[in-house]
């Protein structure tokens, strides 16, 4: 069992940035392929990054692309989500995942990771 809270939102100007914590405790935390994923009121849960157990391989979705940044410390047991140049759609709970599955590879889907963190909640102002 492994357990995912977050950490690092608020409320942010568009053209802001913000760094998001996802702290894992439990079972060994270096062996799972992480995830950030948000959820916008009124919208399903959107993938927006993803690491491999190592940190040498990443993943984005395109509207992020170029603006966000995962990046994980296993010797810390965390993952980081870098936000830079936040625009307002940008806003929603942003939630971090691991999964069980291979970790020689990346997952984008959600019903591909096991265990989900409480989210944290990011707003951006116009």
């Amino acid at each position: 069992q492994v357990q995912l809270v977050e950490s690092g939102g608020g409320l942010v100007q568009a053209g802001g940035s913000l760094r998001l914590s996802c702290a894992a405790s439990g079972r060994t935390f270096s062996s799972y392929p992480m995830g950030w994923f948000r959820q916008a009121p009124g919208k399903e849960r959107e993938f927006v990054a993803a690491i491999s157990w190592s940190g040498v391989n990443t993943y984005y979705a395109d509207s992020v692309k170029g603006r966000f940044t995962i990046s994980r410390d296993n010797a810390k047991n965390t993952v980081y989500l870098q936000m830079n140049s936040l625009k307002p759609e940008d806003a929603a709970v942003y939630y971090c995942a691991a999964t069980d599955r291979f970790s020689g590879r990346l997952y984008y889907r959600s019903y591909e990771y096991h265990y989900w963190g409480q989210g944290t909640q990011v707003t951006v102002s116009s």
